[in-house]
């Protein structure tokens, strides 16, 4: 098989698991995740009550989804770390297990009046994990004293883990219809631009042209005036409402410019261009990002120029330290030399001032491979 059937064949099995990916993605949200969790728990563990308590921030959590209460005693209840049960399992990071709640030594007791209020006894609390980070809490409740053995233990942690499987992938979810809508508010800024922009501009000349030729009518003069006013006025609101589609952090903005990237690419070249994100991407600051966006736009132009490439893949990767994009194409052109290009040069410079590097090789199939990657800021 030669190195373009390679790709061809690796490209539609990847824009198939893709298709498939946003199905899925398109079924789940935060809200349903939670929600569904809580019911699932006490069908999980035969427990009477089951509800989830999320983090609003890393020493607080604050219950939101219950199943099986009869009263609203615990809802929206605020659990800082170390307090209750709840607070216990953020402290600890693993199970906690009560058999009788308002009597147990093993915890704080802030809370026994709304756990009273509800009239549970027995729980059992496991932390939700999202990407070795706790994000939620699971509760198990009983009406009555009892002892959850190992066995409720470990069927309420794979609740857990689902919750937290299906809390990533709605982040995920969330984090590609927020790249949806920068993507549209681009459009839209440009759009105006081109369009409203340009017609005041035009309105505005026409008024001062009209104005300047007008002598000895000082009414309308003074009407040409007045709409000359209003034009600059409408310039001006026209100048915030663009202002305010572009403001986008960094991070955001950056898989919608690198899509636009791809399509631009295409539509100069004829030659498809995917782009593929694999990760939401941390917080970057503008330098970061700014050297991603280069490290395309060069590899792109790479491709045009050397590669005689029949299709590109853009990945867009994120990981634990850092964030790195690769352009990877099947041409069957000369290679640029690492480091022997002015452009790459000087993105391997700019890169390396971030702790950062830049490198492109020849693939064994004849493609290249261009990477760049960005450490994260550190607080």
């Amino acid at each position: 098989m030669t190195a373009k059937e390679h790709v061809a064949e690796y490209s539609a099995v990847l824009g198939e698991l893709l298709r498939e990916r946003e199905k899925l993605l398109g079924t789940l949200d935060r809200v349903a995740a939670l929600h569904g969790t809580a019911r699932l728990i006490r069908a999980a563990v035969g427990a009477k009550a089951g509800f989830v308590a999320e983090l609003d921030r890393p020493e607080l959590a604050v219950i939101r989804w219950m199943s099986g209460t009869r009263t609203d005693a615990l809802q929206d209840l605020e659990v800082p770390v170390g307090q209750g049960i709840g607070g216990r399992v953020l402290a600890l990071g693993r199970p906690v297990r009560v058999s009788d709640y308002v009597s147990s030594p093993a915890i704080t007791h802030q809370f026994d009046a709304q756990v009273r209020g509800e009239g549970l006894a027995a729980m059992l609390a496991v932390p939700i994990v999202a990407r070795g980070e706790t994000v939620a809490i699971a509760y198990a409740a009983m009406r009555e004293p009892a002892d959850f053995g190992d066995d409720a233990v470990r069927r309420l942690e794979e609740v857990a883990l689902d919750a937290g499987t299906a809390l990533h992938l709605a982040k995920v979810a969330e984090t590609d219809r927020t790249a949806a809508v920068a993507g549209e508010r681009l459009r839209m800024q440009s759009a105006l631009h081109d369009s409203v922009g340009a017609l005041l501009f035009s309105i505005g000349v026409q008024v001062r042209d009209l104005t300047a030729d007008l002598h000895g009518n000082p009414g309308l003069e003074a009407r040409l005036h007045r709409l000359e006013g209003d034009v600059s006025a409408a310039a001006g609101a026209l100048r915030e409402s663009l202002l305010a589609l572009s403001e986008s952090s960094p991070e955001r903005a950056l898989p919608v410019e690198l899509a636009e990237h791809c399509r631009s690419f295409q539509a100069r070249c004829g030659v498809p261009a995917r782009f593929v994100q694999l990760a939401a991407v941390p917080p970057l600051d503008a330098e970061r990002t700014a050297l991603l966006v280069s490290a395309v736009r060069e590899g792109l132009l790479n491709v045009e120029k050397h590669a005689r490439a029949s299709s590109v893949i853009v990945s867009l990767v994120a990981g634990d330290d850092g964030v790195q994009v690769v352009v990877a194409d099947d041409g069957t052109g000369a290679a640029t030399v690492p480091g022997a290009g002015v452009g790459l040069r000087t993105l391997a410079e700019r890169a390396a001032r971030l702790g950062g590097r830049v490198s492109l090789v020849r693939d064994e199939d004849d493609g290249c491979t261009l990477r760049a990657w960005v450490p994260l800021v550190r607080p």
